[in-house]
């Protein structure tokens, strides 16, 4: 076993028995490299993280200008600073009027807890409202509202007064009450095998919460910023939710997240108690700055080009027998085979190719790509040929 290996496996934190082990090298738009000089193609951008690719021009050089300046002066509030400013009025100018304020954290999961937060302190109220089938995290606040029992079960005692009510069923609305603080929904659900939701259903969720005053909480930290075709995945629906939580692929490739709601809520925050959320390095000048960046890129980006891709994807896909089903929204895909064993094969000899894909937490039965938004057609083709090629190999 090399060094590199050894330590990996002895003296870093494992999440699985069965880890990837690509030893990385560098990385360059959809390409990642190992110490050999072996290319992947990373279809699924480190988990739907780099929808610009790796080591954009732009994010790299931001961070090179914020390097020079400053790196950590301050906890998060207390200082003006260029890059955060930055962010905020890229991003609010992005979103409808009132989501007009951002709070930056650490990650996805830390936003979301301080979402759960903000609903509860906003409303005087306890309850709070999720799916089954969720995933937000897996701090304690965000794996109490996520929906896979298994990953829940060693962990438990969680946070109580959380329902799960079933993702798309119209008849479960009714479980909204005036006892409800907050709703919080992945406005594509990603674990669950990418499940997305119908436009009525979607608006009679927001009535429903308006009606008994719930806030409602879109979780976009993996379907946001591009990933379905439209910067953000609730624009699909002619729904704003209350709150909107970001992460992954905001950074660029940088540690980010954020929590967007309005200036009104947000100021919850400020007052009874004072510092009611507070972090230390959320806000650090440099995931801001390559936010900020990666913002300008996406902003610019064709989506109908995406939208044209993906559908060339899963067009491709579909015509093979052994594909049972395709979930997708823009370049967000699920794609169903036989059997778990099925999916695994395939992923591993996708890996094997020199194409990364990925499964699901909470669903086997499927594997994940989620491409760079900006891969080529060629790209493309040259992924496509390799994945159909290891689904004919592990027959």
């Amino acid at each position: 076993m090399s060094k590199a290996r050894e330590i990996f496996l002895e003296h870093l934190g494992q999440t699985s028995p069965f880890p990837f082990m690509i030893d990385v090298d560098r990385a360059e738009g959809v390409y990642i490299y190992d110490k050999s000089g072996k290319a992947y193609m990373d279809m699924i951008s480190g988990v739907s993280v780099n929808n610009i690719g790796h080591r954009h021009p732009e994010v790299v050089k931001a961070l090179q200008e914020q390097l020079d300046k400053h790196l950590h002066v301050m906890v998060y509030g207390e200082f003006i600073q260029d890059t955060e400013n930055l962010l905020a009025e890229r991003l609010t100018a992005l979103l409808p009027d009132q989501l007009n304020c951002v709070y930056p954290v650490n990650s996805g999961t830390e936003a979301n807890e301080a979402a759960i937060k903000l609903a509860r302190r906003a409303t005087g109220r306890t309850e709070l409202i999720s799916f089954r089938g969720s995933y937000h995290g897996s701090t304690i606040g965000s794996l109490s509202i996520s929906g896979n029992e298994v990953k829940k079960l060693a962990f438990r005692p969680l946070l109580p007064d959380v329902r799960f009510i079933h993702h798309n069923v119209y008849e479960d609305l009714a479980h909204i009450t005036e006892k409800t603080a907050g709703v919080i929904l992945e406005t594509i659900q990603g674990d669950a095998g990418v499940r997305i939701p119908d436009m009525a259903y979607m608006q009679e969720l927001r009535k429903r919460c308006t009606e008994v005053g719930a806030l409602l909480i879109f979780d976009e930290i993996q379907a946001g910023m591009g990933r379905t075709g439209k910067m953000f995945a609730f624009e699909h629906y002619n729904v704003v939710p209350d709150v909107l939580t970001l992460g992954k692929a905001l950074g660029g490739g940088m540690n980010i997240g954020a929590l967007v709601s309005s200036a009104q809520l947000l100021k919850l925050f400020t007052f009874n108690p004072m510092l009611g959320h507070i972090t230390t390095f959320g806000g650090h000048p440099m995931p801001c700055a390559a936010a900020a960046a990666t913002l300008k890129v996406l902003s610019e980006l064709d989506f109908d080009e995406v939208e044209r891709l993906g559908a060339l994807i899963e067009r491709r896909l579909n015509q093979h027998p052994e594909v049972k089903e395709i979930r997708r929204k823009g370049m967000f895909f699920a794609i169903d085979m036989a059997c778990a064993e099925r999916v695994a094969k395939v992923v591993e000899r996708c890996l094997e190719l020199g194409v990364i894909t990925f499964w699901f937490l909470s669903h086997p039965y499927s594997f994940r790509l989620a491409p760079p938004l900006v891969i080529s057609e060629k790209e493309v083709n040259t992924a496509l040929e390799l994945i159909l090629q290891a689904i004919d190999e592990t027959q």
